[in-house]
Formats: C-alpha cells, sequence, structure tokens
C-alpha cells in the first residue's frame, strides 16, 4: 500500500464524511405528558360522567314518592281487613301519589265516581268494577271487594305511575 491509502472500509483522518453515523430514529415519547388531545378527551369524559350523575340522582330524588308509596302499600297489605278505615287509608294513598304525579289535575279534591274515573283515565288498563268497588268500600257498609284485589288494584296503578 501507498502512504496515505487506507484499507477499504477504514476512516481516514482527515474525511470528515467518514465521522457520520448511521441514520437512527428519535428516542420515543413517554407516557407523561399526554398530547393536550387526551386532556380535552379527559375534560370531556369527566363532564359527561358529573352530567350524568346528576341526572341520575335528580331522578331518583324525584322518584323517591313513589319508593315512599310502596312501602306505605307494603304496610296496608300486611295490615289488610275489611273495614272502612283501611279501605280510606289505601285512597288516602293513593290520592297522595295521584298529586304528586298530577299536580296540575287536583286529583286530592276528587271523590267518588270521580276519584274513580281519574283511577280508570290514567291506568286504563284496570277493571272499572273492581276500581269503583275500590272507591266506594271507604264509606260502603259492607265493602264488596276483598282487601287482597284492592292492593292489587292499588299495586297495578303504582306500577303505571313511573317517571
Amino acid at each position: 500500500m501507498t502512504q496515505g491509502a487506507t484499507p477499504q472500509g477504514a476512516p481516514t483522518q482527515g474525511d470528515p464524511l467518514a465521522q457520520l453515523r448511521d441514520i437512527h430514529m428519535p428516542d420515543p415519547g413517554g407516557f407523561w405528558p399526554p398530547a393536550p388531545g387526551w386532556w380535552v378527551l379527559a375534560v370531556l369524559i369527566l363532564f359527561l360522567v358529573a352530567w350524568l350523575g346528576w341526572v341520575l340522582w335528580r331522578r331518583y330524588r324525584r322518584n323517591r314518592w313513589i319508593r315512599d308509596a310502596r312501602r306505605e302499600l307494603d304496610g296496608l297489605k300486611a295490615s289488610a281487613t275489611a273495614d272502612n278505615t283501611w279501605y280510606t287509608e289505601l285512597n288516602a294513598l293513593l290520592k297522595r301519589c295521584a298529586r304528586e304525579r298530577y299536580p296540575d289535575q287536583h286529583p286530592h279534591t276528587l271523590t267518588g265516581q270521580q276519584w274513580a274515573d281519574f283511577i280508570l283515565r290514567t291506568r286504563p288498563t284496570l277493571d272499572k268494577q273492581e276500581v269503583e268497588s275500590m272507591v266506594n268500600a271507604a264509606w260502603s257498609p259492607k265493602p264488596q271487594l276483598p282487601p287482597e284485589t284492592a292492593c292489587r288494584v292499588a299495586d297495578q296503578w303504582l306500577g303505571g305511575q313511573r317517571c
């Protein structure tokens, strides 16, 4: 070899291109901090979860009356007797529920046939004769409707009162 000549592939001291490294990819970024788009998505998801929680809480609070009515109806079922007082309490319960669900129609002021018609209008699948017997049993000397049937009618009417 001649002086100044180098074996093939060996860098020479005066050649600046020989000092370059191969092409390489940059190091991957870490997990944290996330990109701005992920922050926006996280804020939107938190807002959606908070809004959904608020809606569910309001619905739960708004429907408290139906849960209370069902508990009271269970108590009436347990103490079911075929006397006028029991039927009066049952009708009073239904009127309180009707006042809560239909406040603009003033159902708590209805009596007799008007009250029975209101019950049938708000829940048309009920048997007309059973509803009328339940309403009239509050002042009838001998109620014609057994308490179990009256409870079933009241339960069916309350079942249609979901909000």
